[in-house]
């Protein structure tokens, strides 16, 4: 069983190109059964359900960027295993020591993801500092009562602003907000050469969801139109292939889950996703309705969007026939510096580090490259 281990660790490590992650970079990958082991030495842990379907690839993208810059291990929990009753019973019973030296991130989807690391036996007395970063933290009825009893967590974190102070009440951890991001600094686009002119990703309400009709309705009005494209499995691909279409566009078209609601959104609270982030920081205005929400205002930039103020195809075509008319390659260029500023990853990876405790120089390094850049493109 051993060598069994061995073999699927070995098999399952991740070895990311040069263009990504740095020439020769392997990620510790352990999606096995322990883990939380001590293979590879780090002092910090990383642990990580990943969720079904290509929406969540720029998260998975995002945890794998969190292990290099900390040099901590990123530990992967099988889709499906889920903290069982015994578990649970422990956790409860025998709260979480604090005399360990080690330290956890657990970067967790959905609010019931943060006991993804109650799976593996021992957990209790070997973390001194355990930390939370929840993405769709919005859903607050779903917060798993235990996180409270057993005292699970010492800070966490989430992305949607109004909900910070119930999340503390629910979990009497520390909260904060750290809202969306992108990797601005490896694979953002401030390029001027844009052939694409309104660029479609992801779900759309019902009058903009037919590519063929889009194409033909942007064709009359002398658009260029890039409806969908095939799905990418793997989620490095993915991502880079996303960034790379982003990059070629000057709009991309997304509309607040109030205005394009469906089954999994939540009825009340608004909120970005990857497609706003990535596509600004690949230098793309955003054409659609902007969802509303504190963090929003402080992250966003006028130049950012343009309002459509509808879902109707044909009213919302001729706002975008104007605004492609007017565009220029300096607003790729803004958009792209605000991102840096405002948007990119490892500023939100910084404010971990300062709860962590953890000294994280591959982390530092790149953001004096952010504030380089920054200061290059000063008065462009």
């Amino acid at each position: 069983m051993e060598g069994l281990l061995v073999a699927r660790r070995s098999a399952l490590t991740l070895t990311l190109s040069h263009e990504y992650m740095g020439e020769g970079t392997a990620l510790p990958f352990s999606p096995i059964p322990a883990y939380l082991s001590r293979q590879h030495g780090a002092a910090l842990q990383i642990v990580y359900r990943i969720p079904p379907g290509p929406g969540w690839h720029p998260v998975t993208y995002m945890a794998r960027l969190a292990a290099e810059l900390f040099d901590a291990q990123l530990n992967v929990v099988p889709q499906g295993q889920v903290a069982g009753k015994l578990a649970k019973l422990r956790a409860s019973l025998l709260q979480r020591g604090r005399g360990g030296k080690e330290t956890c991130l657990v970067i967790a989807a959905t609010p019931r993801d943060l006991l993804a690391f109650m799976l593996e036996p021992g957990w209790g007395c070997r973390f001194g500092k355990v930390v939370g970063w929840v993405i769709d933290s919005f859903w607050t009825s779903e917060i798993p009562k235990l996180l409270k009893s057993a005292k699970l967590y010492d800070a966490i974190f989430v992305t949607t602003e109004p909900d910070v102070a119930e999340w503390e009440k629910a979990t009497g951890a520390k909260s904060g907000c750290l809202p969306w991001g992108s990797d601005v600094l490896r694979f953002g686009s401030p390029g001027g050469e844009r052939e694409i002119d309104l660029l479609r990703i992801g779900r759309q309400p019902g009058d903009w969801d037919d590519d063929k009709a889009n194409a033909a309705a942007c064709e009359a009005k002398g658009l260029r139109y890039q409806g969908r494209t095939p799905i990418v499995d793997d989620p490095v691909e993915s991502y880079r292939a996303n960034m790379q279409l982003y990059g070629r566009s000057k709009f991309l078209l997304a509309f607040s889950n109030a205005a394009n609601p469906t089954h999994y959104t939540h009825p009340t609270r608004q909120y970005l996703t990857a497609r706003w982030t990535d596509a600004l920081a690949s230098g793309v205005t955003v054409a659609g309705i902007l969802p509303q929400s504190p963090e929003i205002g402080k992250m966003l930039w006028p130049e950012a969007t343009v309002e459509l103020g509808t879902i109707e195809r044909e009213r919302g075509l001729a706002k975008i026939a104007e605004a492609v008319a007017g565009w220029s390659p300096a607003q790729a260029v803004h958009n792209y510096k605000m991102a840096l500023a405002r948007l990119d990853w490892r500023w939100r990876l910084a404010e971990i580090a300062k709860v962590l405790g953890e000294p994280a120089p591959k982390l530092t390094a790149e953001i004096e490259q952010i504030k380089a850049r920054l200061n290059n493109m000063a008065g462009m």
